[in-house]
């Protein structure tokens, strides 16, 4: 049961690692490529791979009709309805104000979702754990969220609002299709779950692109550039093969509201990497809003159960 428990905390670890450090290979990419395009090939070929990956291990299954309804909802919810607007708003508010919405409601979507559905239940740990997350996630961003680093002149009539709605409703498109996918997580692989909604969602987030947004078809040539290339196999092979896969493990074996806790981590690997790549200065407020959010995730994370699951893997 230690060695589960052990698992399970290593797996969280590798999550927050990567997934704090996505944020640099987005903004390289959606910078030189139509975002919903970006985020459809990336999230199609990492599909495409993780299946793959699952036949190579046999860790393959044949769907049951009932269950391939439900895993259609859950690739566009946490894939399509996820990314693509999330993807989108960045394009039109800042990252900081990006970071307090994306990373703030996600914890508190993926409990509410949990306690809807039966999956969890409620106690007062984890009411203050996403409390003090999201008191550290204010304290560390809100400063970076200045109106006067915004262009002056928006895209579009009411541009920052919109961005900002769709990044907001992000965290609870992917809260709930988490919460509906962890009943697959009991009869499933991981890695054939995770190769399949990441392959279903990103095939209809690339339709969309194709279809509706401009200059998607022409960026299909691949003239993206260096940077953003590297962006686009960084956030593949790091993001999603290895990153969404151990999300799933964790959203199988923690739950839903302990898997979810990594936007908490996430950003204080972000401030690491900003100050040791990019030379960004580190405030008094930044080391108390990340001592604020680690304090949240091992609330969070401490007393997690190992579930019978995480003590048979191997």
């Amino acid at each position: 049961m230690r060695t589960a428990v052990n698992k399970n905390q290593l797996r969280f670890l590798l999550l927050c690692m990567i997934w704090g450090s996505t944020w640099i290979g987005t903004k390289a990419g959606i910078e030189a490529v139509p975002p919903l395009l970006f985020a459809g090939t990336r999230f199609t070929a990492a599909g495409m791979l993780l299946l793959l990956y699952a036949r190579a291990k046999g860790e393959t299954a044949r769907l049951k009709l009932y269950d391939g309804f439900r895993l259609t909802g859950v690739s566009i919810l946490m894939i399509t309805l996820c990314y693509g607007p999330l993807f989108w708003g960045m394009q039109y508010i800042d990252s900081g104000t990006a970071a307090v919405l994306e990373m703030s409601l996600t914890p508190i979507a993926l409990l509410v979702f949990a306690l809807l559905l039966n999956e969890e239940t409620l106690d007062g740990r984890r009411i203050l754990a996403i409390a003090l997350g999201v008191s550290g996630l204010i304290v560390l961003f809100w400063p970076a969220a200045d109106p006067v680093s915004l262009p002056t002149a928006e895209a579009f009539p009411g541009a920052s609002l919109w961005g900002g709605l769709a990044v907001a409703s992000a965290a609870f498109t992917y809260g709930y299709g988490s919460v509906l996918a962890r009943p697959l997580l009991r009869t499933y692989p991981a890695v054939f779950l995770s190769g399949l909604t990441t392959f279903v969602g990103g095939v209809v987030l690339l339709v969309v692109a194709l279809a509706l947004e401009p200059g998607a078809i022409s960026a299909l040539s691949g003239n993206w550039g260096t940077v953003a290339w590297l962006g686009w196999f960084f956030l593949v092979i790091f993001g999603s093969l290895i990153g969404y896969t151990t999300f799933m493990r964790l959203l199988r074996d923690i739950g839903a509201s302990r898997a979810g806790s990594y936007a908490f981590v996430s950003p204080v690997i972000a401030v690491a990497l900003g100050a040791a790549f990019f030379a960004e200065r580190v405030t008094i407020a930044d080391v108390v809003g990340i001592i604020i959010m680690l304090s949240g995730a091992y609330l969070a994370l401490s007393g997690a159960p190992a579930t019978e699951a995480a003590a048979a893997e191997s």
